[in-house]
């Protein structure tokens, strides 16, 4: 019987002293960049070690030098300025009251989201060779063999980074799909295997399409998938994860396009790793949809249910863990699944619903958890 591997989506809780050096950036003040270089290098070796003692087999540098999953690529290419239009998710919508209490409790991150405003060009892989080279530190120096790198998908991007520039969301896509390509394969030339994150193939039905039937969404998402798939033309299958989620925020979640309908979209993207949300009260269900669709699992598709919740600070036990893992197991044999999180526990710097020393509390029952299976 196969060792269930664990993972996790990829941001992790940022210490103090890196969200300040990130703000600092952000909004353009000084400050020393050889004193922000050192301390995200100390900072990622930090985190790797952390993974490791959680018991994590496949570890990732938890985003730490980025502002945001998404909104990072502001930072790395040209093209960007202003503002883009803020869309509350239609759920929250529904609950205004809800959704007041969170701002007024600072529960809404802040960070700037510029839009497209001229043509995307890449100021070089220079921020990215130092994540690359942190990273590989950080598993040298704590014996992590297996590592993963987060990046943007065109779709993501388009999502929180609208176009303001190119003749309509097709070529605004088309464009960064080419862009990104150069990180994509860099991060995997590098010996790592690449993270695609993708909430625009979910999240963004309730956040940006809400006019939409649901099946003029699923052509927009099918788009969005074509885009990546063409990001990804010179990259094998087998070191490629891609995430799909429904908002890493603690929320009604009514509006939420059922994993029913986005199975179709899920199964045709490239990579073989595809990670989704399992443990949350929304989406807790919908293991069953793999169970009955298990005849339309691509062969070299490889799951990656979340085992453990991401926005609340209930630690799950091991056995909860692990009977969540045994339900994929019997789909599609224990080769082919490993455990991860729902989402990301660090997604916008300087915001988390989960407490950081929780966090890993949580990632700790993840792999507790898989080792009873």
């Amino acid at each position: 019987m196969s060792k269930i591997l664990t993972t996790h989506v990829g941001s992790l809780p940022r210490a103090q002293e890196v969200v300040d050096f990130i703000f600092a950036r952000e909004h353009g003040e000084d400050y020393d960049t050889a004193a922000f270089d050192a301390c995200m290098t100390k900072a990622v070796s930090e985190t790797v070690r952390k993974q490791v003692e959680a018991g994590i087999d496949i570890v990732a540098d938890g985003e730490t030098s980025k502002i945001s999953y998404a909104t990072y690529v502001k930072d790395r290419y040209t093209g960007f300025s202003g503002d883009s239009d803020r869309n509350a998710p239609g759920d929250l919508k529904l609950f205004p009251k809800f959704l007041e209490r969170l701002a007024d409790d600072g529960g809404t991150p802040q960070y700037a989201r510029p839009k497209c405003v001229d043509e995307v060009k890449s100021k070089g892989q220079g921020e990215l060779e130092k994540d690359i080279a942190n990273l590989k530190a950080g598993m040298a120096e704590h014996g992590a063999e297996h590592g993963f790198m987060n990046a943007a998908s065109p779709g993501v991007i388009s999502l929180f980074l609208q176009n303001d520039f190119y003749k309509n969301r097709e070529a605004y896509l088309a464009a960064l799909a080419d862009v990104m390509k150069t990180e994509y394969e860099t991060i995997v030339a590098a010996g790592l295997d690449l993270q695609l994150d993708c909430p625009d193939l979910a999240l963004s039905r309730h956040m940006l399409f809400m006019d939409l039937s649901d099946e003029e969404f699923l052509k927009i998402a099918q788009s969005h998938v074509e885009a990546l798939n063409h990001a990804l033309s010179d990259i094998p299958a087998e070191k490629v994860r891609l995430h799909i989620c429904w908002g890493n925020y603690e929320g009604p979640h009514v509006c939420d396009i059922p994993m029913a309908k986005m199975f179709d979209t899920l199964m045709s993207v490239k990579p073989s790793k595809v990670l989704f949300e399992t443990s949350n009260p929304r989406h807790g269900h919908e293991w069953a949809v793999f169970r009955d669709r298990k005849a339309d699992i691509p062969d070299n598709k490889i799951l990656v249910p979340g085992v453990v919740d991401s926005t609340t600070n209930f630690v799950e036990h091991p056995e909860l863990v692990a009977q969540r893992i045994e339900r994929f197991k019997d789909i599609v044999g224990s080769e082919r699944v490993i455990a991860g999180s729902d989402c990301g526990f660090g997604t916008f710097a300087g915001f988390g619903a989960v407490d950081p020393d929780i966090a890993y509390a949580k990632l700790k029952a993840l792999s507790d958890g898989a080792a009873l299976t």
